[in-house]
């Protein structure tokens, strides 16, 4: 018998043994009880053994005999397997998943926390979160979306503007007090300023010497000291520990500002021509996913808001 017949007569004998009726067997199988008859004989024919007794009373003729009970919780089993099996296989055919690629502090701080609500909103999309600050070939690395910080150019890519940071100082709150509490800028001159240095090759990318000249401190607050990170979000959590204050950027400390790990102790800040994009490659642009994780990820965008200065919430004591 061919392996096709021979599941097809395991099928109808798991049927019939259910209904111990081969009339009510054949209708579940959507065929006639003549073919249910001549599986189930054909079976009995291919493994040599005996399936139902002929009862000449009670109220069903057909009786299992004692090898088919006992092998038919085991042939359900398996025909319970098979449908879970075949249920995955449609259900893998109907996912679909892709690739982003996020600078590293960009998905600590800010996309992994909103990603879920892009999956509620998208069950059927997969996504495959790549880490990494280094300039990725989308096509070589098979990247479908990238999200990058800068000037909005970049070779073979399109890119579409998410938004802009403005710069300004954030540390622990229990640097507004203390010994020398931070209550203007000047007062900076007796922390640790912590340097993200992760995009010094940008010229327009703010840093401390930048802000400090900004707020009239240049000539007061020594720029050049310091602790240099070249990692943005450990450069916030630095500051998150008490060690030093750093120079914060609104995506990146929203959330840490907003649990009050972070304050920010001046009304001060400094805008920048950099910004958050997101790109893919020309021909990508009317793909199902890069639209929808584009039309999520602008939505996203928009809710960012900038956090008050701590001297915001009212005066605090000499």
């Amino acid at each position: 018998m061919r392996a096709p017949n021979h599941l097809n007569a395991l099928r109808a004998f798991e049927a019939v043994a259910r209904h111990l009726n081969y009339a009510a067997a054949a209708e579940e199988l959507n065929v006639t009880p003549a073919a249910v008859g001549h599986l189930i004989r054909g079976l009995e024919d291919t493994l040599d053994v005996e399936l139902f007794h002929r009862s000449t009373s009670g109220p069903s003729r057909l009786v299992l005999t004692d090898a088919a009970r006992s092998v038919l919780p085991s042939l359900q089993a398996g025909f319970d397997l098979l449908s879970e099996a075949v249920e995955a296989l449609k259900a893998s055919k109907s996912r679909i998943a892709f690739t982003v690629t996020v600078p590293v502090a960009f998905a600590d701080k800010w996309l992994l926390r909103r990603v879920e609500r892009f999956q509620q909103k998208h069950p059927y999309y997969d996504l495959r979160i790549d880490t990494s600050n280094r300039l990725i070939d989308f096509t070589a690395d098979r990247i479908d979306v990238g999200i990058r910080y800068g000037a909005g150019a970049w070779p073979d890519l399109v890119s579409t503007f998410l938004m802009r940071d403005e710069f300004f100082p954030v540390c622990s709150p229990a640097l507004l007090n203390g010994e020398h509490p931070l209550k203007a800028p000047s007062d900076l001159k007796h922390h640790l300023l912590v340097h993200d240095i992760s995009m010094q090759t940008f010229s327009a990318f703010p840093t401390w010497r930048s802000w400090l000249q900004k707020a009239g401190c240049r000539n007061v607050v020594d720029c050049n000291r310091g602790l240099q990170i070249n990692d943005s979000a450990a450069a916030l959590q630095t500051a998150i520990s008490g060690t030093g204050v750093a120079l914060g950027r609104t995506t990146l400390v929203e959330h840490d500002l907003a649990e009050g790990r972070l304050v920010r102790p001046f009304e001060e800040s400094q805008t920048c021509e950099l910004a958050y994009y997101l790109v893919h490659r020309k021909e990508s642009e009317h793909a199902a996913p890069v639209l929808a994780f584009k039309e999520w990820l602008i939505s996203e965008a928009g809710l960012v808001s900038l956090t008050k200065p701590a001297s915001a919430a009212g005066p605090r004591p000499h």
